[in-house]
């Protein structure tokens, strides 16, 4: 089901870009803007583990240096049939964790300080099967192509904003107003959308590889305490690559959460356990 709702996103958001695009410039003003975002999320997609671990100061461990993390992360690789990352530990105290990588022979896991004090063996080891999950599931590139079609449809509108869209002098207003100003704002949202879903599968995925669902449950709610109590220096770029989301977030502002609420992945969780799922 998250890999169902997930296409019909992805669908969305390329249905839009069509739209948009044919409206711009036609077929050649899409295909532009295409290539465009392709060039500015390539660079992103090859280079982001160097990236965001530089950003995060974070420190490659052996197995000498951290052999009960090693000894988890290498259990797990091998449950979900994939290769081992590379391992790394962040110097922060908020509770959090990311996995980065442009596909499994390439991929690291990245864990704070923090969460390692926070969490007993089997949460850690479920919050690590999360990550692992997301790096079998190829949820970077999932995000990257999101990303990509986003950006498109951003250049497109800004393209509209400045010299107008084709045969401008016959067009509705209303449409105008869409294209400009509706249709960014709505790729943002299903683009947010699909973030949360890759969330959604990994909690699945991760749980399955662990066979915890509940130590990850655990783990979550413990995560989403953490972070209100302890701030983390993060880039809102790089929220979505966490296991929770290191920004506070209420109410209506959700729509907006690169993270589905704690809550309701702790409920799937739940109901995971009891085979509900």
């Amino acid at each position: 089901m998250n890999w169902f709702k997930t296409f019909l996103l992805m669908g969305a958001l390329t249905a839009l870009v069509v739209l948009i695009g044919d409206w711009v410039g036609g077929s050649q003003g899409m295909l532009l803007a295409f290539v465009f975002a392709i060039i500015m999320n390539f660079g992103a997609y090859w280079f982001s583990d160097k990236i965001v671990l530089s950003m995060y100061g974070a420190q490659e461990v052996t197995e000498d240096q951290a052999p009960e993390l090693f000894g988890i992360v290498r259990r797990l690789a091998i449950s979900a049939g994939i290769p081992m990352p590379k391992v790394y530990i962040i110097p922060a105290d908020q509770p959090n964790a990311f996995a980065t990588g442009r596909n499994p022979d390439h991929a690291a896991v990245a864990v704070t300080e923090g969460i390692m004090r926070l969490l007993n063996e089997q949460e850690l080891e479920g919050v690590l099967a999360h990550e692992l999950a997301h790096i079998k599931n190829r949820d970077i590139l999932i995000a990257t192509i999101a990303a990509t079609i986003a950006g498109a449809i951003m250049m497109l509108s800004r393209f509209a904003l400045f010299f107008g869209g084709r045969d401008e002098e016959n067009r509705n207003p209303l449409v105008t107003l869409i294209a400009i100003i509706v249709a960014p704002i709505a790729a943002m949202l299903i683009q947010l959308a699909i973030s949360r879903q890759r969330e959604y599968g990994a909690d699945e995925s991760g749980a399955q590889i662990c066979g915890k669902p509940l130590a990850l449950a655990s783990a979550l709610a413990k995560l989403e305490r953490g972070k209100e109590y302890i701030s983390m220096d993060a880039n809102p770029a790089t929220a979505h690559m966490f296991i929770v989301n290191p920004f506070s977030a209420q109410g209506i502002v959700n729509l907006f959460s690169t993270h589905p609420p704690i809550p309701d992945r702790i409920a799937r969780l739940e109901r995971m356990q009891l085979g509900r799922v």
